[in-house]
């Protein structure tokens, strides 16, 4: 019997604050810079009333996590939550979405630091800084990573750094007159002449942001009264990093309104950067770019090979192949080859199209945690008081319909690929399940993010 205070060998140590600190981290506070200027160009110029729409969605979703992290304190995937509250079946289509995240989430950042540097270094392509990203983080996954937490703990506040004196310098230049010059502006939220419908598309994108706020779900067995404080922590990670990313945008669009004058969209911020600081600042900015994509790449492309290995490991994949462990690097070589190999698709995919991606799977990932809400306290335990029926009917629903506007309002290609990726999905289910006859097998995201984020010691 494990002793009080653990749980499978781990002690429970982690309080609320530290929780918020390390789900904080895992969003990555550069976050905001890199969709910026996609950001902007598709809202005309609107992007914090943009990320105001998505907060609205993350948030009510926070609430729906949190619920259902009552329920499952060690579990921490929507694909678990439906699985077990609605259906077998369905939870390992919604897997199959969440799946879509792991492959696309490498490609985005391999993308952002070819942009970023072909701005900086234009006498090199923005495909040869891509390409070569791609080969440096394959190669070091190869091997097998593990970064000290002092080192990455270095890298999250040199992030926070370069945000903080990028917020300072823009605010210095609006008093000196560069942008709109003034601080107080309500253009960036409501603009007349600025379509809802643009506003909507923008949210769809912005949603990447906040990418790995129920991250902490994982460390639920680590942390003290898990029911009480991972809730809290989730919905405070959403709230304080959509804060964040609103007032960052805003200041940012105030001292730069002309969202039609970059000269290329994706690195957008870097041009930003070097406006309101110089050359000088603009190094500083690079490096706390590229230190977020290395740090981002480097974890998101050994959590999909890991994802790959267990559902090699489990024959939802064939095992030959998917559930290989090189002997001597004691790693998945084959699936972090794989997946080096399919992010080679980022020379000649733009930021919009893989962001698209992976907030496609991300929505109905989403959509399905409000809606596990429904199926397990309003249908299952019938708490259908007037109390039961605002936490358990209203306001799950309010957040699955928020994901599902929002998902409908994604680049056309993405959700028509992304549709596509769904019935593959549904096919293969049928084939593992012999017509649906059969249970599905299950898929361990929770293990793969668990096992990752100790690994890379929560870098983002």
């Amino acid at each position: 019997m494990l002793k009080e205070g653990t749980n499978q060998g781990f002690t429970r140590t982690l309080t609320l604050l530290p929780l918020v600190i390390l789900g904080l981290a895992y969003m990555a506070p550069m976050t905001v810079f890199s969709t910026f200027g996609v950001a902007a160009q598709t809202t005309h110029g609107a992007v914090p009333a943009a990320y105001v729409m998505a907060l609205a969605a993350m948030l009510f979703t926070a609430y729906s996590y949190g619920r259902m992290v009552k329920v499952y304190p060690s579990a921490g995937s929507a694909y678990t939550y439906t699985q077990k509250t609605i259906s077998p079946h369905l939870g390992f289509i919604v897997g199959w979405s969440v799946l879509m995240d792991y492959l696309f989430l490498p490609m985005i950042n391999f993308l952002l630091a070819g942009a970023f540097l072909a701005a900086a270094f234009p006498v090199v392509p923005a495909w040869g800084w891509t390409l070569l990203f791609i080969v440096a983080i394959t190669g070091v996954n190869v091997f097998g990573i593990r970064l000290a937490a002092k080192v990455n703990t270095f890298l999250i506040l040199f992030q926070f750094l370069v945000t903080i004196i990028f917020v300072s310098l823009a605010i210095r230049g609006l008093e000196n007159g560069m942008g709109m010059g003034t601080l107080f502006s309500a253009l960036p939220f409501y603009n007349p002449d600025v379509s809802y419908s643009l506003v909507l598309a923008g949210a769809s994108i912005l949603c990447l942001s906040f990418l790995g706020f129920d991250a902490v779900t994982t460390l639920a067995e680590e942390t003290v009264e898990p029911k009480k404080n991972v809730p809290k922590a989730i919905f405070l990670i959403a709230f304080i990093g959509g804060l964040l990313f609103t007032v960052v945008s805003y200041i940012t669009q105030l001292v730069y309104p002309d969202f039609n004058s970059f000269k290329v969209v994706d690195s957008a911020a870097f041009e930003i950067a070097e406006y309101i600081g110089g050359s000088l600042f603009a190094s500083l900015f690079l490096a706390g770019m590229i230190t977020a994509c290395v740090a981002s790449g480097l974890s998101s492309h050994a959590s999909a090979a890991r994802l790959l290995f267990a559902m090699g490991r489990e024959n939802v994949l064939p095992s030959r192949v998917f559930g290989y462990i090189h002997p001597r690097f004691r790693t998945p070589l084959n699936n972090v080859l794989l997946i080096g190999v399919f992010s080679l698709s980022a020379l000649v995919m733009d930021l919009v199209t893989a962001a698209s991606f992976v907030n496609f799977g991300a929505l109905v990932a989403f959509t399905f945690v409000n809606v596990s809400v429904i199926f397990h306290y309003y249908i299952r335990e019938r708490r259908r008081s007037f109390g039961g029926f605002v936490l358990y009917l209203l306001l799950p629903l309010i957040g699955a319909g928020f994901n599902m506007w929002l998902w409908s309002n994604l680049d056309k290609h993405s959700l028509m690929l992304g549709s596509i990726w769904v019935a593959v999905g549904i096919v293969y289910l049928l084939f593992l399940t012999r017509g649906f006859r059969q249970q599905p097998p299950e898929l361990h995201f929770d293990e793969v993010e668990e096992r990752t984020e100790r690994q890379n010691e929560h870098i983002s």
